[in-house]
């Protein structure tokens, strides 16, 4: 992989870049960004693959969103199926959402749970990381520490369980923990406009943290309100580097080792 930034999550596969997605992915070629395409349910990360399959510089991640875990059941065949092709390099985007819906309550929380437990049998079984998607309730970080408990009874039956936390809006304390179970955590293009994350991405080593755009969601300061792109990815690591008061290309170097070693990027 010649790439110098790994976008470790974006949706390119989305009905947003119906018109412009070739334009996008050979933008991304052309700056030296590759991408993990992740899926949310079944359909999209059979899109994910197909797209990964087509181009070098992008891979795939297949999974159930926990907010699609009510309206489709988690189809173990099908994405076993799917996690045989050489470019599918993680299970997810899998994990519990208790911010939404609107009414998150016992059942639907256990059933995320259930629905999380077998993404992560998945990758357990297969040696492959888990991307994982954890939303707390406002003002709360129950998500977090149910998922940490989870993870923690887990690496009992999975001891090299691994994985990256997308998109982290958790505490140092939730951090620090997840960091002791083999997890990286990954931030977005907020980090150029909103300061709520600073001191976890000052207080954590560097090697525990990825860069992501979640694209087409989140768009950087520089193009707040408009659709993202994983071309976004270069401000992330570049926000990343300001905050830590360290060399932008010492960051660089160290998020694509971080993104290679946990996904096996070749």
């Amino acid at each position: 992989m010649s790439a110098r930034y790994v976008d470790a999550h974006c949706h390119i596969q989305f009905d947003q870049y119906e018109s412009d997605d070739e334009v996008i992915i050979e933008r991304m070629r052309q700056e030296s960004v590759a991408g993990i395409v992740v899926g949310c349910d079944l359909d999209s990360s059979r899109k994910a693959v197909a797209l990964a399959a087509q181009h070098t510089h992008l891979y795939a991640s297949v999974g159930l969103h926990p907010n699609h875990a009510g309206q489709e059941s988690f189809d173990d065949t099908a994405y076993r199926a799917l996690i045989t092709h050489p470019k599918v390099v993680a299970v997810g985007e899998c994990g519990l959402d208790f911010f939404r819906p609107a009414e998150v309550t016992e059942e639907v929380q256990l059933a995320q749970k259930e629905v999380f437990k077998k993404h992560i049998a998945l990758a357990g079984e297969l040696d492959m990381p888990l991307i994982i998607h954890a939303r707390p309730s406002k003002g709360t970080q129950d998500a977090y520490h149910a998922l940490i408990e989870i993870l923690k009874e887990a690496k009992e039956t999975y001891p090299g369980l691994r994985g990256d936390i997308h998109f982290f809006v958790g505490g140092l304390k939730e951090a620090e923990a997840l960091i002791a179970l083999g997890f990286t955590l990954s931030f977005t293009a907020v980090i150029t406009f909103a300061r709520d994350y600073d001191a976890v991405i000052r207080a954590v080593p560097l090697t525990s943290i990825l860069s992501e755009t979640d694209a087409p969601y989140l768009a950087p300061a520089s193009r707040r309100g408009q659709r993202n792109d994983p071309l976004a990815v270069q401000e992330v690591v570049a926000k990343i580097a300001e905050i830590r008061g360290e060399d932008l290309e010492t960051v660089r170097a160290a998020l694509l080792t971080n993104a290679r070693r946990m996904f096996s990027m070749s």
